[in-house]
């Protein structure tokens, strides 16, 4: 299994970012990845400076900014689930999602702030994550 560390994450994103701009070929998930950057146009200029990317690791956001790298990593964790429709139900939820709000794009932020609250209480309360309540939750906003 490949397990990439932050070095390796913001690598990815900013040479996806890099290929986006240069026109240049892509693997599927580059391109899956500059699909998602384009759609953040604020995060363009920290992906175009790798070398300020890897060396601001462990530095906290600017108060208001979130980290670019997690949001975007969090676009293709819900793109990846919706694609296997794993865990079961999260792509009907997350097309009941896009129907509502009429954007794709919103419903990954609503499927986010799910996705989050998932993983902080699996590991506030050292259990696996519940993925039923999570597609629950969606489906729940969805239908709201």
């Amino acid at each position: 299994m490949f397990t990439p560390n932050q070095i390796d994450v913001r690598r990815f994103f900013c040479g996806a970012y890099r290929k986006m701009n240069d026109s240049s070929p892509m693997e599927a998930i580059e391109a899956l990845a500059a699909a998602w950057i384009r759609e953040h146009p604020e995060y363009h200029a920290t992906l175009a400076d790798e070398p300020a990317a890897i060396a601001a690791i462990g530095t906290a956001a600017p108060e208001g900014q979130e980290n670019p790298f997690l949001h975007l990593s969090m676009h293709l964790s819900i793109s990846e689930q919706c694609s296997i429709d794993q865990p079961p139900g999260v792509r009907a939820a997350i097309e009941a999602l896009t129907a509502k709000l009429d954007s794709l794009h919103n419903a990954h932020h609503v499927a986010m702030d799910e996705l989050g609250r998932m993983i902080w209480e699996s590991q506030q309360k050292g259990i696996p994550p519940d993925a039923t309540h999570y597609v629950a939750q969606l489906s729940r906003k969805a239908s709201a």
